[in-house]
C-alpha cells in the first residue's frame, strides 16, 4: 500500500523510526536469522536477544511449552555476550535500513552499566533496552524489575554509561505498574517498554511435575494481551517519555489496541514464532488503518475515549 511515510514515523526520544513497530527481544534472534524469510528493512527496528557481559547457556530443556493462546518460556538469557554481538552478529545487519535496539541485562548493577558502555559508540546500535526482571545477586536475588528503588539504580547507572537512548523495560509482576514507570523515567530513561511476560507453570498431570525444567517460565502471546494493554492505559496516565507496548500482539488490530491506549510503539513476539513476517504484517495493516481513518500515528497515540 502507498502511504505517506510522515504518517507513520513516530520519535521514541531521539530515536527516529520510519514507523512503529518493533521485534520484541528473545523472539527474532540477533535479527539477520530472519533475512531469508522478511524484510526486516521494512521494520521501524529490531529489538536482539537480550546480551550480557560474557556468554550464557541458558537453561536446560524443556524449556518452551505451549499453552492455550499463547507459550511459556525459560530459555534463561542464553546468548552470545555482548563482544560476540559486536563482532559476530552486528556486521550482520550493516547496510539494512531499519535501526538496531541492543536489550541488555545483568546480575549486578555494574554489569547493566559495563554492558552498556561497550554498546556505546558502536555503530549500527540505535538505543539500549534495558531488561530489569533480573535477580540482584548482590541483593539475595531481589529481582530488580519488582523494587523501584533497585530499578532506578540500574537505570541510572546505564544512563551514565551511554549516550544512546535508554529504554527500560518493564515486568508486569508488580502491584502497581506506574510506580515502576516514575522510577524508570525519573532516572533518566528516555523511553518505556512494556509489558514483559507474566510469571506462569504449566503441569504434566502424569508425572506431577511441571513441565519446565526450571518449574516456572515467562508467559507470552494473545493470553496476556488484555492485561499489556491495561498496563500501557496505566502507565501512559504518569509517563512522560515515550511508552512502547509489547504483548499478544499478532495482528495490526492488536497493535493499534496497544497505540489507542497511549503507546507511541508496539513491539511483535510471539507471532515471529508462527509467521517470520508478522511483524511486517502488522506495519502493513497499520499503515492501512491510518489510510483509511485520514489520521497518523501521533494522532492516534492515546487516543481512547473512556
Amino acid at each position: 500500500m502507498s502511504v505517506n511515510k510522515d504518517r507513520t514515523v513516530v520519535e521514541i526520544g531521539s530515536l527516529r523510526l520510519k514507523n512503529p513497530v518493533m521485534t520484541a527481544s528473545g523472539t527474532f534472534g540477533y535479527g539477520s536469522e530472519f533475512i531469508p524469510y522478511t524484510d526486516i528493512a521494512r521494520l521501524g527496528a529490531i529489538v536482539v536477544k537480550g546480551l550480557s557481559l560474557k556468554p550464557r547457556q541458558g537453561n536446560p530443556g524443556p524449556r518452551i511449552v505451549e499453552t492455550p493462546c499463547g507459550m511459556l518460556n525459560a530459555i534463561g538469557l542464553q546468548n552470545v555476550g555482548v563482544e560476540a554481538f559486536i563482532s559476530e552478529k552486528l556486521p550482520l545487519l550493516e547496510g539494512i535500513d531499519t535501526k538496531v535496539v541492543a536489550n541488555i541485562f545483568g546480575e549486578t548493577i555494574d554489569e547493566y552499566a559495563e554492558v552498556a558502555r561497550r554498546l556505546d559508540g558502536q555503530s549500527g546500535v540505535a538505543a539500549i533496552e534495558v531488561n530489569i526482571s533480573c535477580p540482584n545477586v548482590k541483593k539475595g536475588g531481589i529481582v530488580f524489575g519488582t523494587d523501584p528503588v533497585e530499578a532506578a539504580k540500574v537505570v541510572a547507572a546505564v544512563r551514565g554509561a551511554t549516550t544512546l537512548p535508554v529504554i527500560t523495560k518493564l515486568s508486569p509482576n508488580v502491584t502497581d505498574i506506574t510506580v515502576m514507570v516514575r522510577a524508570a523515567q525519573e532516572a533518566g530513561s528516555d523511553a518505556i517498554s512494556l509489558i514483559n511476560t507474566l510469571t506462569g507453570m504449566v503441569v504434566d498431570v502424569e508425572k506431577r511435575r511441571p513441565v519446565l525444567a526450571t518449574g516456572t517460565g515467562g508467559l507470552s502471546g494473545p493470553a496476556i494481551r488484555p492485561v499489556a494493554v491495561r498496563m500501557v492505559w496505566q502507565a501512559s496516565k504518569v509517563a512522560r517519555v515515550p511508552l512502547i507496548g509489547i504483548g499478544g500482539i499478532m495482528a495490526a488490530r492488536d497493535a493499534l489496541e496497544f497505540i489507542i491506549a497511549g503507546a507511541s510503539a508496539v513491539q511483535v513476539g510471539t507471532a515471529s514464532f508462527i509467521d517470520p513476517a508478522s511483524a511486517v504484517k502488522v506495519v502493513d495493516g497499520i499503515a492501512e488503518y491510518l489510510v483509511r481513518h485520514d489520521t497518523d500515528i501521533r494522532a492516534l497515540t492515546g487516543s481512547l475515549e473512556m
